[in-house]
């Protein structure tokens, strides 16, 4: 008899109370993660905008163009002492200083116009000519009917009274006041450079000319100067409308008022010659306006009547080693100048038109940044103060002050990523030069060789990363036996924890004067060392079974640690002989002698080297997970229908690992971009444009590194830096952008695999 029995599944119940309870707090979790995680990558996007505008915020500045207000209108003060031939203000612009046709010299308020002072003319002879030296020296001169030349030095003495600031005008005559003698004819033109060893003035009267230099001698017993004047002729110019004397006192520059130029060499005084004649013309202009020296008394600016001003300096020509004039650039307004004005501390200069518009510029840049009517037709002179904050203007109505905003006029696109043509140099050239000990130093800005010198050391360090990187990680990946697998990775990627500071002391002080004192046998590894690795691994293949057997499946690289060690070894045995046979035991001197390439030994090679040791972690651990995580059934699936493991790696594996590949070497790239310390210890860190391997760089992170500590802050220094960190920003996104399209390009073509 058999019996049945029935069983009965129990019944489970999802909706108990601890259940329930279960859900609700899961469910929360998972809304507190999505939280979390929405903001957490919010806020990365907030800090990257936020860093992107505070970035735009100080740069933006560079940019803007000047402002003027008007602040002061008033009669002309002292105007019964005649017209004016100079106009300036003091340091803080609150006084003023009139320069009249009589020879008086009158101090005003800026604000108001009211006279401080006025110093009337030492001498009864009539005033025939009035030189300016320049601006910053405040030193001037008179020139007479009688042939002589008063020289006058305005100056400002400040006190505080009842804690209030008072500035006093005096005026002194560094040469006494008798005045010099200079020619025995009636002065006409006039122009003088003062030194510390010598006074030179230039005199042209109605038909004749001469030159004079006071030269200063110390009495060695008594410690007091002693003058001595020698007076020379000069071949006669007609129609003179300005003279200049060079700053070194070599030249001196003498032009008509239809703009031809006469140069003559004074560096022999006894035998004045005429060096050079040339025109400063173009063929639509017919008078010369104004002729003066830009700060530093390099550049002579020419103003016209067509409105051009042209911008000359002597530029030194290799083969005959003579300076010669040459024309550099130009600006040009609409209408014939009226005239110009030089900044005292910049490279800057103002034009004032027959319609009473002003127009600011840098010389350097070109770059115009005012174009305001100021005045009606009948404006007669400008002039800056001394911090070109303020700008006095002369017309029919009297004197009228401005304020002027102007800060960053040197800067322009083409002066920061194009070639400049600067005093000194004998053609244009992208330069990055930001200080110096001369207060006359006109600073260099170009960004060129800062981007070029970040491209350069990213490049080399690349080169040398990537191949070893990703042949390692291959290896690692897909050959590699599990158990040594786990021990190479985390040591290849303990690496990357290794601080760049000490890469970069290492390679700078270290490495860089071994591998200089080691190039021969730095070369032949490069060469011996993948050869001999091939070599090993082809008579390790011709070997018995039973000795190869002896290491296990995925253990090979252990067996090439000893050819490694002996090959390197066997380079640097070998270099000695090979330099002394071949290159005469001076290796460094044939590269710079015989095949004339500049060595520095903080170079690029040192910098790919010390670099790419700081990469190859990064690109290494990121490849070899992307080809790890390349599904087993796909490999199977080929061996099994035949492909070798060579075939299956090149055809399947890094196809579908290629994404991942890809975007390490970005990673990499991104790296090498931005590293700071290796590059600012192991080169030279100089800004130049050159693609020797033997040669150094300068960087822009570098670049930020040495000198944001020591610029000031708003300055165009500053602000240019923060440009050039916009700049390094701009690349990484266009770098990291590139990656992704490329990266998902990469997974749809290959993500059916």
């Amino acid at each position: 008899m058999t019996k049945s029995t029935d069983h009965q599944m129990p019944e489970l119940d999802f909706n108990t109370p601890a259940l329930k309870r279960h859900r609700k707090i899961r469910a929360l979790k998972d809304r507190m993660a999505g939280m979390g995680i929405a903001v957490g990558g919010s806020s990365v996007i907030l800090a990257v905008l936020l860093i992107c505008f505070y970035l735009l915020y100080e740069v933006a500045p560079l940019f803007s163009s000047a402002s003027i207000d008007a602040e002061a209108s008033y009669t002309l003060p002292a105007e019964d002492q005649g017209e004016s031939l100079y106009l300036t203000t003091e340091e803080q612009a609150e006084v003023g200083m009139r320069v009249t046709s009589n020879g008086s010299i009158v101090f005003f308020s800026v604000a108001d116009g009211s006279v401080i002072d006025t110093v009337k003319n030492l001498r009864t002879e009539k005033v025939t000519a009035f030189a300016v030296e320049s601006d910053t020296s405040r030193l001037m001169a008179f020139g007479y009917e009688d042939g002589k030349a008063l020289i006058v030095k305005h100056d400002y003495r400040i006190s505080y009274p009842d804690s209030k600031r008072k500035i006093t005008p005096v005026v002194e005559y560094p040469y006494g006041e008798d005045a010099v003698d200079v020619t025995d004819f009636a002065i006409r033109k006039l122009t003088l450079r003062d030194g510390s060893d010598s006074l030179t003035m230039a005199a042209i009267g109605d038909t004749s000319s001469a030159i004079t230099k006071v030269t200063k001698d110390v009495n060695f017993i008594t410690e007091e100067v002693e003058l001595s004047e020698q007076s020379e002729p000069l071949p006669f110019v007609p129609d003179v409308a300005s003279m200049l004397l060079s700053g070194n006192q070599r030249y001196l520059y003498v032009a008509t008022r239809s703009g031809a130029m006469s140069e003559f060499d004074l560096r022999d005084f006894d035998n004045i010659e005429l060096k050079n004649e040339l025109s400063l013309f173009k063929d639509d202009a017919t008078k010369l306006v104004s002729m003066s020296y830009l700060l530093g008394k390099s550049s002579i600016m020419v103003a016209d009547s067509s409105g051009r001003v042209s911008q000359w300096f002597n530029v030194r020509n290799d083969e005959t080693n003579e300076e010669k004039l040459t024309f550099i650039r130009d600006v040009k307004q609409p209408v014939a100048l009226v005239d110009l004005a030089m900044e005292q501390r910049r490279k800057g200069f103002a034009t004032l038109d027959e319609r009473g518009l002003v127009a600011i510029y840098n010389a350097t840049s070109t770059r115009q940044v005012l174009n305001e009517k100021l005045s009606d037709n009948s404006a007669r002179l400008i002039s800056f103060a001394p911090r070109a904050n303020g700008l006095l203007l002369e017309d029919s109505k009297g004197l009228h002050f401005f304020r002027v905003d102007n800060e960053h006029p040197e800067v322009s696109w083409s002066s920061l990523w194009g070639k400049v043509w600067y005093e000194g140099y004998q053609e244009p050239t992208y330069t990055w030069q930001s200080s110096a000990a001369n207060n006359d130093f006109e600073p260099k800005y170009s960004l060129m060789p800062l981007a070029f010198g970040t491209l350069k050391a990213a490049f080399y360090a690349m080169l040398m990363a990537v191949p070893l990187a990703i042949c390692g990680a291959i290896y690692t990946a897909y050959f590699m036996a599990p158990a040594l697998r786990r021990k190479i990775k985390p040591v290849i990627e303990l690496m990357e924890a290794l601080p760049t500071v000490i890469l970069g002391f290492l390679a700078g002080l270290f490495f860089a004067p071994f591998l200089e004192e080691n190039l021969v046998a730095t070369f032949s590894i490069l060469v011996i060392l993948p050869v001999g690795i091939l070599l090993f691994a082809y008579l390790w293949s011709r070997l018995p079974q039973q000795i190869r057997w002896l290491v296990p499946e995925g253990w090979q690289p252990l067996v090439l640690i000893p050819v490694v060690v002996f090959l390197a070894w066997f380079c640097l045995a070998l270099s000695p002989i090979v330099e002394l046979n071949v290159f005469d035991g001076n290796v460094r001197g044939w590269i710079t002698n015989d095949l004339g390439i500049t060595f520095d030994q903080r170079n690029a090679l040192v910098v790919g080297f010390a670099m790419g040791f700081a990469v190859i972690p990064t690109i290494f651990s990121i490849t070899e997970d992307a080809i790890f995580s390349v599904p087993k059934s796909l490999t199977q699936g080929s061996l099994a229908l035949g492909a070798t493991y060579w075939q299956t790696m090149t055809r399947v594996v890094l196809p579908t690992a290629s994404p991942g590949i890809f975007s390490a070497i970005m990673i990499g790239m991104g790296r090498a971009v931005g590293e700071t310390m290796i590059v600012l210890m192991a080169t030279g860190n100089t800004p130049i444009m050159d693609v020797n391997i033997f040669e150094g760089m300068r960087t822009l992170a570098a670049n930020l590194a040495v000198e944001v500590p020591e610029s000031e802050v708003g300055s165009s220094h500053y602000r240019i830096l923060f440009l050039a960190a916009f700049v390094l920003f701009i690349f990484t996104f266009i770098v990291n952008t590139i990656a992704e399209t490329v990266r998902q390009h990469l997974r749809k073509k290959y993500g059916s695999l």
